[in-house]
């Protein structure tokens, strides 16, 4: 019999060296748990990456979406002014589309981000958008 390890996931794996016999790897113990700061503060940071606006400008609660983690966010988007879309009417495209769209797009990408960053089962997303943050379109160098 030997045993393989992955180092980089801290796993062990058993192989059976005769036809037929197999041992199980060794029981992991322990857990790891985020606290609910920690949580919040993860999930704002995505928030405001995804909205464009500063990580002080988001307030998040958690809850529970049977047995899923559930998040509800309060934020403000940031959009451009309305004199640009008379101006130039491409700005909409090029600035993620209606602020209904960009929430839509957001709940998503949060979804997906926090899943990634913390490993745990996102829910419901709801974002509530409580104002809006006026800023010029930011250009590309």
């Amino acid at each position: 019999m030997s045993v393989a390890t992955d180092w980089f996931l801290g796993e062990t794996t058993a192989r059976a060296d005769a036809p037929g016999t197999t041992i199980a790897p060794p029981a992991t113990h322990g857990r790891t748990r985020i606290a609910p700061n920690a949580l919040r503060r993860i999930v704002g940071l995505a928030t405001a990456e995804s909205l464009g606006v500063a990580p002080d400008r988001v307030s998040v609660e958690l809850g529970d979406d049977h047995g899923m983690l559930a998040l509800t966010i309060s934020t403000s988007i940031r959009v451009v002014p309305l004199w640009h879309f008379s101006r130039e009417p491409a700005v909409l495209a090029r600035t993620g589309g209606t602020i209904l769209a960009r929430s839509a797009t957001a709940q998503i990408q949060i979804r997906r981000r926090v899943g990634e960053l913390t490993g745990a089962d996102i829910g419901r997303v709801t974002v509530r958008l409580t104002g809006v943050d006026v800023q010029r379109e930011r250009r590309v160098r």
